[in-house]
């Protein structure tokens, strides 16, 4: 008897693990597309008429750090899952923090196509960032 329950649990374990792994492919491909920020990234979502959010960040910035987290999670959701986000350091991407009217880093700008459709500057408030998201819907 001992047998037989040996290779049952075993094979039910293996099935368990094979679902967990399809659960776990499938919760990834509904997260947003992430990518480090360029110039060519922009153009094409925008050409795509994306939603965007373009995050300037810096690793040494505890509010930065925030946003990434309240971002991660947002990108999970459903109604943000086919949002672009794009990534700008602030400290090497000088060009672009200009291009982009960036006063700081922990700024989010939001577009919706071509359109800037808001921004924010210093914000770690969920309810106020995932509204700020909502606006290139």
């Amino acid at each position: 008897m001992v047998r037989n329950f040996v290779p049952a649990f075993s094979r039910g374990f293996i099935v368990a693990l094979a679902a967990l792994a399809m659960l776990g492919s499938a919760t990834a491909s509904a997260t947003a597309e992430k990518a480090a920020f360029t110039p060519s990234a922009l153009q094409a979502a925008q050409a795509a008429h994306k939603s965007i959010v373009v995050h300037v960040t810096a690793s040494w910035c505890s509010t930065c750090r925030w946003q990434k987290y309240i971002l991660d999670d947002l990108a999970k959701e459903e109604k943000f899952k086919n949002y672009v986000f794009l990534i700008v350091d602030f400290d090497s991407q000088k060009d672009v923090v200009r291009s982009l009217r960036a006063r700081s880093q922990s700024t989010l700008v939001v577009y919706w196509g071509k359109e800037e459709t808001g921004r924010s500057a210093g914000d770690t408030n969920a309810d106020s960032i995932e509204a700020l998201l909502s606006t290139a819907q």
